[in-house]
């Protein structure tokens, strides 16, 4: 059954992780894994596409190894059997630090980049539709697993089948009518909209023969700062933005914007020097009142990479950050449909914008 839009990701998983690839391998398919390779524990992590979760018919088995000087193994495993290991040196992959996978599968072959750079091609061994399951094990942690064929028709995807593997913690809706803030009216219906995701890498781009919708790019190492790019079709209900990143050593702050024309209808507003989140918004130049009040410590670090969720509801946002709810914020600007632009600056460095 082919998959017509983007699935939804998979955010903050658990590893060993194994999760399902909707419609299966598809030429076009660009499948993101983002973490950090641990420093404490092992010495190897392994991302295969597979049939199944036995993990008896592996279409890719993707095995960087840290030991030797370092390495990467590709392989094939067919009814329990492994096939001849490829195997690609000088590995750009270091223990303790984050990295960005990202593998594009065409008609031929896999195509993996690392942290930007082309990496390894993998020439297919067995059909690639077979594959519906991705797995990842080993000595990493994960921040996201996403999901991009530019060559399909984007859909919207109901933001209740987001595929959680550790669910974000959202609240759910109380039962019964919902008490509506002053002044609040119900949003406009959710338009079918492209979903852009921009990522950092700079040479995937020439792998694509003329994509539909065409991934926005932006040059290797890293994303311009300030970084701003816009929402399509605005904000309504079920509409998710996903950022993630990581907070600079000396960082004071930075801030994560969502506008409407000249407001600023929501100002996420982390700052290590008042240990705080600030929220808030700003019409006509002029700040509104701010909201601090969180339910558990500072979830941002200095030096530490994170993830932020925000889910738009019918009268709120709601905000995650590493897959675990953290506020609630009650729109003061009401035309959603009119918040159509991402600003983000400040003491952070972007690796994932998904809008």
């Amino acid at each position: 059954m082919a998959f017509s839009g983007s699935q939804a990701p998979y955010l903050n998983p658990a590893v060993p992780f194994s999760g399902t690839i909707q419609g299966g391998l598809q030429d076009g398919l660009q499948i993101t894994v983002n973490g950090t390779v641990l420093s404490s524990s092992g010495s190897r992590f392994a991302v295969d596409f597979q049939t199944g979760f036995s993990g008896d018919d592996i279409a890719f088995h993707f095995n960087p190894r840290f030991e030797d000087g370092g390495y990467a193994v590709c392989n094939t495993r067919q009814n329990g059997s492994w096939g001849p290991e490829e195997r690609k040196m000088h590995l750009p992959l270091r223990k303790g630090m984050p990295f960005d996978l990202c593998f594009l599968v065409q008609s031929s072959d896999f195509k993996v980049m690392v942290n930007g750079s082309l990496f390894v091609q993998y020439f297919h061994r067995v059909p690639f539709h077979r594959v519906d399951t991705i797995s990842v094990n080993g000595s990493v942690q994960l921040s996201y697993i996403s999901f991009q064929n530019p060559r399909a028709v984007p859909v919207q995807p109901a933001f209740s089948m987001v595929p959680f593997s550790q669910p974000v913690c959202f609240p759910p809706r109380p039962r019964g009518r919902r008490q509506k803030p002053p002044g609040v009216r119900p949003a406009n219906r959710a338009p079918i909209t492209q979903k852009v995701i921009h990522t950092v890498q700079s040479t995937l781009g020439q792998m694509f023969s003329t994509p539909a919708f065409p991934p926005v790019m932006y040059p290797h190492p890293a994303y311009p700062m300030p970084f701003v790019t816009t929402i399509p079709g605005g904000l309504y209900p079920s509409k998710s933005i996903i950022l993630s990143g990581t907070v600079l050593p000396s960082a004071q702050r930075f801030h994560i914007n969502l506008c409407s024309g000249s407001h600023i209808a929501f100002h996420l507003n982390p700052r290590f020097d008042e240990n705080a989140v600030v929220r808030n918004t700003q019409i006509n130049n002029s700040w509104g009142s701010e909201e601090r009040r969180l339910p558990r410590k500072m979830p941002f670090v200095r030096g530490q990479s994170f993830s932020v969720w925000i889910l738009c509801d019918a009268h709120c946002l709601k905000v995650a950050v590493d897959g675990q709810h953290l506020f609630e914020y009650y729109h003061r600007l009401r035309n959603l449909p009119a918040i159509n632009r991402l600003e983000v600056g400040g003491d952070v460095q972007l690796t994932h914008v998904q809008t």
